[in-house]
């Protein structure tokens, strides 16, 4: 695992930036792994800007969604379906068609969740994996106490969860859905390189937890210690509680230039 510790959001979304970039670079039809929320919308800014100005094309890529609320209505603003097409796709010139997400329409919701394993498995995997975590340390919606092996299932929202979320659904509780179609901690670590951005104080513990806390579904992220190939990217404030920030930087300050992320 490397910890990187950076400035602000804008050296977030370049480094973020710069993997997924490695990874098409290696393979331009790479398979890309997209997460929501608000940690990851520097990477796509990012992204969208390399595209526009010409340093970067994903025309050849595919990619799949961590996850999905289940019961919004088809194109509502906060379904993550078209948050990633707001986000992501329209501003990229990645194939629309070439971008899935897990059906939370489904009336089949264990065949639903069976069907997207064997999508996934069919695409050959995801070559990287981008991530944010709650504070709760939950990383897609696998919240605490979910197995560490756990495949793409409906799981039940915790209510901290619904609390943070609420600002994306004007603040009103009451309209955040209650349960979700998530990756599983297993299928997430079937990625072949996982890249975590984290940032805000909020953020700190969970951080402290995944870099120096024991493996523990208490705290899902920490299953990331597991990983062969995971990069952490936090701000200096989710890193304020990590014991070892110094060496840490000293890491980053002393890797050769040409291992890269």
């Amino acid at each position: 695992m490397e910890v990187v510790i950076l400035p602000d959001a804008a050296a977030l979304g370049r480094h973020g930036a710069d993997a997924v970039a490695a990874h098409v670079a290696a393979r331009p039809e790479a398979v890309l792994g997209l997460a929501t929320g608000s940690s990851p919308l520097p990477v796509y800014d990012e992204l969208a800007r390399r595209v526009r100005d010409g340093e970067l094309s994903l025309r050849s890529c595919r990619a799949f969604l961590l996850d999905e609320y289940v019961g919004l209505p088809a194109g509502h603003p906060e379904s993550y379906r078209t948050v990633i097409e707001r986000e992501f796709v329209v501003r990229t010139d990645i194939a629309p068609e070439a971008v899935h997400g897990p059906d939370g329409g489904a009336a089949d919701v264990p065949g639903a969740c069976a069907a997207y394993e064997e999508a996934l498995r069919e695409a050959g995997g995801v070559d990287v994996q981008l991530l944010g975590v709650g504070t709760d340390g939950h990383i897609a919606f696998n919240e605490p106490g979910s197995s560490l092996a756990s495949r793409t299932r409906i799981k039940v929202l915790a209510e901290q969860t619904r609390r943070d979320n609420a600002r994306f659904f004007d603040g009103d509780l009451d309209q955040v859905p209650t349960h979700c179609l998530t990756q599983g901690v297993g299928t997430i670590l079937d990625a072949r390189h996982l890249v975590l951005l984290a940032r805000g104080e909020g953020k700190a513990e969970a951080v402290r937890q995944l870099v120096e806390g024991p493996v523990s579904a208490r705290w899902p992220v920490t299953a990331l210690q597991l990983h062969p190939h995971v990069t952490v990217l936090v701000d200096e404030a989710a890193a304020g509680r990590l014991e070892l920030a110094g060496e840490y930087r000293h890491m980053w300050e002393a890797k050769p230039s040409w291992q890269g992320l």
